[in-house]
C-alpha cells in the first residue's frame, strides 16, 4: 500500500521548508537537537491528513500550511516528551533525544515546541485553529495519565482502553483532519466531520499498533514491548476477559513481576494467540476503519478524498 504524496507534492516540499524555519532557532544547544530531530522525522502522516482534508473541501491557504506546521509542531513536541516520561532511548531505530541529552534537555526541547507551535497560531490570528489543537494536547496529557494509572493495577475493561487511545493518539490526528478542513471552509459542520473521520482513523491506526507488539515478522520494534511496559492493549485485555481464573493470574503476575523474562513474556504472546485475542483486535481495528471510511463517503467525491482513503488503508495494513 502506497502513499498518497503525489497529491500533495508541492504541498509537502513546501511543507518541509515552512516547517524547518518554524524551529529554527539562534540557541547553539536547541537548535543542534532539532537538527537532529528534523533528519529523523517519520513518514510525515499528520501533515498528509492536514493537506489531503484541506484539498477535499477547496485549494490549500497559508492557514493550511500553517495547521500542516501546527501539527507537525506538537507531534514532535509530544514525542519528545513521550520518551522521557516512556524512559525510552530508541526513537524509529535511533537514539531518543532522552538518550543523547537526558531528562532536562527533552523537557525543555518538547516545551518549547509547544510554544513555538502557539505562537505561531497567535501571530497569525488562527484562533480556531489553536483552539482545536489545544484541545488535543490536553486530551493527550489525559490520556498518558489515565494509561498510567491504570498500568498499577492491570484491571482495564475495554472501554477505558478505548478512552485512553481516543485521547493519547486520536485526538491529534482528530485535529489535523479538522484543523485542514477549517483552513480552507471555516464551517463547523465540514470541521467536525473531518474531526470525526480522523478520530475513528486515529483508533484503528492505535490498534494496527498494538498488533505489531504480537507481530512474528521483524516490524522494526521487538515484540513484547507493550507488556515490559505494563501496557494493557486490547488483544491482551480481551484475552484476559476470556480465559480461565488460573490463566488470567498467571498472566496478571507475568506483567507485573517477570516483564523482563523473555520466556515467560512469550509465553504470554502465545497465550494471547491461542484465546484470539489478535483475531479480535484486528476485527475491531477494521470495524473503526470501514467507520472512518463512512464518514469520508458523505464528503466531496473528489481524488482527495480518495487520497484520504489510501491514508486509512495504509495506516491499517502497513507492516510497520
Amino acid at each position: 500500500m502506497k502513499l498518497p504524496t503525489s497529491l500533495i507534492k508541492v504541498e509537502l516540499e513546501n511543507f518541509e521548508q515552512r516547517f524547518n524555519a518554524a524551529v529554527k532557532s539562534n540557541t547553539p544547544l536547541l537548535d543542534r537537537i532539532m537538527r537532529y530531530i528534523v533528519k529523523r522525522k517519520g513518514k510525515q502522516l499528520r501533515p498528509m491528513f492536514v493537506f489531503l482534508s484541506a484539498k477535499m473541501f477547496g485549494p490549500t491557504t497559508e492557514a493550511t500550511y500553517r495547521a500542516a506546521s501546527l501539527v507537525e509542531i506538537l507531534h514532535t513536541g509530544s514525542l519528545v516528551h513521550d520518551d522521557v516520561v516512556d524512559d525510552s532511548y530508541e526513537r524509529r531505530g535511533f537514539f531518543s533525544t532522552y538518550a543523547l541529552w537526558k531528562n532536562k534537555a527533552s523537557v525543555l526541547v518538547g516545551d518549547y515546541l509547544f510554544a513555538t507551535g502557539l505562537l505561531l497560531s497567535l501571530e497569525h490570528g488562527d484562533h480556531r485553529m489553536l483552539r482545536i489543537m489545544s484541545d488535543a494536547i490536553q486530551k493527550m496529557a489525559e490520556g498518558e495519565l489515565l494509561q498510567l494509572e491504570k498500568a498499577r493495577s492491570l484491571n482495564l475493561k475495554e472501554a477505558i482502553y478505548y478512552e485512553i487511545i481516543k485521547n493519547k493518539t486520536a485526538s491529534l490526528l482528530a485535529s489535523a483532519c479538522s484543523a485542514g478542513a477549517w483552513s480552507v471552509t471555516e464551517n463547523e459542520e465540514a470541521t467536525e466531520k473531518a474531526r470525526l473521520f480522523g478520530e475513528k482513523t486515529g483508533i484503528a491506526f492505535q490498534i494496527k499498533d498494538d498488533l505489531f507488539d504480537y507481530a512474528s515478522e521483524d516490524v522494526g520494534k521487538p515484540t513484547g514491548n507493550d507488556i515490559k511496559e505494563k501496557k494493557m492493549t486490547l488483544p491482551l485485555i480481551y484475552t484476559l476477559n476470556n480465559t480461565d481464573k488460573a490463566t488470567k493470574q498467571k498472566i496478571i503476575n507475568i506483567v507485573k513481576n517477570n516483564n523482563n523474562d523473555r520466556q515467560k513474556v512469550q509465553w504470554v504472546l502465545q497465550m494471547v494467540k491461542e484465546t484470539g485475542g489478535i483475531r479480535y483486535a484486528a476485527e475491531k481495528m477494521n470495524a473503526y476503519k470501514n467507520e472512518a471510511l463512512g464518514i469520508l463517503a458523505t464528503c466531496p467525491d473528489n481524488e482527495y478524498r480518495s487520497g484520504l482513503q489510501d491514508l486509512v488503508h495504509y495506516v491499517t495494513e502497513r507492516k510497520y
